[in-house]
């Protein structure tokens, strides 16, 4: 949602790093079925650990919370985000940069990635109900806009105000929020017109437009 950013060469994650991600995604994806089903207060810690087959210590081993176990599934999204925008070749304008990696990582190439849309659908409507399961996802939107800060400047270049890289990197992320908790609330497909890209492209262009250092908007192709 590759090429690497020049110079960058993240190390490669050991065998009990790769497992850890892995039962923490496994948990997460059980937690998202059960508020799915049955609600956030329909579910609790150990109806999740046994959903995802491991035992309830494991889960509090990962997990502080119920609502807190989602937090893997809804960072995903934005994780790759960030690696696509990084991957960004040098000399391509930020707002061209911004505009292509969020229609891409919003536009999904496989049924796995619909699929993981639909999760984010599920849980942000039943985030609509559930304060706590709210605050994970405003922390999740919150740590990703600091990780984009050093992103957004390395693109931006030597020159840019920090304080513009800052509401750049606070504008792309509340423009994927807002346009995920916009599409959550109706039937929109998962492409196409009313689809997470589109919106989140929109939300973009009308959040930026003040902006010095996002100004120049490409058109969308």
């Amino acid at each position: 949602m590759s090429t690497k950013p020049e110079g960058a060469t993240p190390p490669t994650p050991s065998l009990t790093e790769r497992r850890k991600a892995a039962t923490q995604l496994d948990i997460a994806r059980a937690a998202a079925e059960l508020f799915t089903e049955r609600g956030p207060d329909g579910t609790t810690a150990e109806d999740i650990a046994q959903r995802a087959g491991v035992a309830l210590r494991t889960f509090y081993r990962y997990f502080r919370s119920k609502q807190d176990a989602v937090a893997p599934l809804l960072a995903g999204g934005a994780d790759r985000w960030r690696a696509v925008l990084a991957a960004t070749a040098p000399g391509a304008g930020l707002p061209e940069a911004l505009e292509r990696s969020i229609a891409s990582s919003l536009t999904p190439d496989t049924e796995a990635e619909a699929e993981g849309l639909r999760w984010t659908r599920g849980l942000l409507r039943a985030a609509a109900e559930d304060p706590a399961l709210r605050a994970v996802w405003y922390r999740v939107n919150q740590d990703s806009e600091e990780r984009l800060r050093e992103v957004v400047a390395g693109l931006a270049g030597p020159d840019a105000d920090p304080l513009e890289v800052r509401l750049a990197a606070a504008a792309a992320t509340d423009a994927i929020r807002i346009a995920l908790e916009s599409w959550a609330e109706t039937e929109a497909p998962e492409h196409g017109e009313g689809a997470p890209a589109a919106l989140a492209v929109r939300c973009l262009r009308e959040l930026m437009g003040g902006m010095r250092l996002l100004r120049d908007t490409p058109s969308a192709e």
